[in-house]
């Protein structure tokens, strides 16, 4: 699909992807749309977080653990074979090879280091894909906290995997089972539950979305992805900077971190939703899990079911950041369909011998439909983030390929 605004300008560097305003807003989106009971909690999490993020001694350990345990930084990964076919020069930032297998595990572990510094024993969990689940447990066994993961019925079907994973890992996985039984459900349930449990437990959200401070809280933890990016193309490429920086959006964390890299470059930011899911590109004016954004919607305001092949994409909507850098001509959004994001997971393991998540394959499959004749003239340099790998797909793809 191309029914979205055509490229405009760059803003200037001053102010784009850095501190929100007053109460967490992004322009016009963001905020703290939290009942009551929760709003004391956000305020809690944001006067932690502020203090942590100044503090060397929280700093020096969250980069130790990113180190040691996640395996950063990842590598700049030059896609030869594939960059040939195309005719353009692209490059994959390999959160894939990350420990859990995707960039969650970037955010998951600052926000355990930061339940931890406030006391709390239990981490409380969303999951579609279950990425975000397993990263969640994974870092409650490292620092010795609970985790309770929310994850619809329909994704535990689809990512039987990563339910085993969290499982064995010692987390308390919670079938979601109202309304669509996918991401948007498992959000609602473990905000829900939140609500009774804020003493001991501290909600790991886990995209830009959310009431603030989690949306540019999530942004900050996964900056990692677009700092060591930009350090790379800087040693790598000729001009120092990409001339598109590309990767999928959901609620959009990795899209996030990596544009925060490039946000004050020359570089033109792409996120890629699913066609199912286009919360940035067909979006209406909302609230919803305590922010104000850009949601799928009927006439009557109602939030409209998303779908995707992909779980961590099938979300109505899109992190208020993400709905900012729209509307400022900043960042482009565009949709995939879910047989282009198949096709391009094909591609890219016949290629280079890397079998991406679904999720990823949409930023993919956005580069190889514009290589050339399209958005990508012939040459250009291409940032693509890859956000995470294909093994929870595997069952999927079976069916398909």
């Amino acid at each position: 699909m191309r029914d979205v605004p055509p490229w405009r300008e760059p803003v200037p560097a001053a102010g784009v992807m850095g501190e929100p305003r007053e109460r967490g807003r992004f322009g016009g989106y963001g905020g703290r749309y939290a009942p009551e009971s929760l709003v004391e909690a956000c305020r809690e999490v944001d006067e932690a977080f502020r203090e942590a993020r100044a503090d060397p001694g929280f700093r020096g350990a969250l980069a130790e653990l990113l180190a040691l345990h996640a395996g950063r930084p990842t590598p700049l990964t030059p896609a030869r074979r594939l960059s040939r076919e195309l005719g353009v020069r692209l490059y994959l930032k390999r959160e894939d090879l990350t420990h859990t297998g995707s960039h969650k595990i970037n955010n998951v572990l600052g926000q355990a280091l930061l339940a931890a510094r406030m006391g709390r024993r239990r981490l409380i969990a969303e999951t579609g894909a279950g990425q975000h689940g397993v990263a969640t447990a994974t870092a409650a066994a490292l620092l010795g906290l609970e985790a309770t993961v929310f994850m619809g019925e329909r994704d535990i079907e689809r990512q039987g995997l990563n339910v085993f994973r969290m499982r064995m890992l010692g987390a308390e996985v919670v079938p979601v089972t109202t309304g669509s039984r996918t991401l948007k459900d498992a959000t609602s349930e473990a905000m829900r539950h939140w609500v009774g449990a804020t003493v001991d437990s501290h909600y790991c959200v886990g995209s830009v979305i959310g009431p603030d401070p989690y949306p540019w809280m999530v942004r900050e933890f996964q900056r990692v992805i677009g700092d060591e990016a930009r350090g790379q193309c800087a040693a790598e490429l000729r001009t120092g900077v990409p001339d598109h920086v590309v990767a999928c959006v959901g609620g959009g964390s990795n899209a996030a971190g990596t544009f925060a890299g490039f946000a004050d470059t020359p570089a033109r930011l792409v996120g890629v939703e699913a066609e199912g899911g286009a919360g940035a590109a067909r979006g209406r004016l909302g609230v919803l899990h305590g922010c104000r954004s850009l949601f799928l919607q009927d006439d009557d305001g109602q939030i409209v079911e998303p779908h995707s092949i992909a779980a961590g994409l099938d979300y109505p909507g899109v992190g208020p950041e993400h709905a900012h850098l729209r509307d400022l001509g900043r960042a482009r959004y565009a949709t995939v369909t879910d047989e282009e994001a198949v096709g391009a997971a094909v591609r890219l393991a016949r290629t280079e011998g890397i079998v991406p998540a679904l999720e990823s394959a949409h930023a993919l499959a956005w580069v190889i439909r514009e290589a050339g004749g399209g958005e990508l003239p012939a040459g250009s340099t291409v940032l693509m983030t890859l956000s995470g790998r294909g093994d929870k797909d595997i069952s999927t793809l079976k069916e398909l390929v």
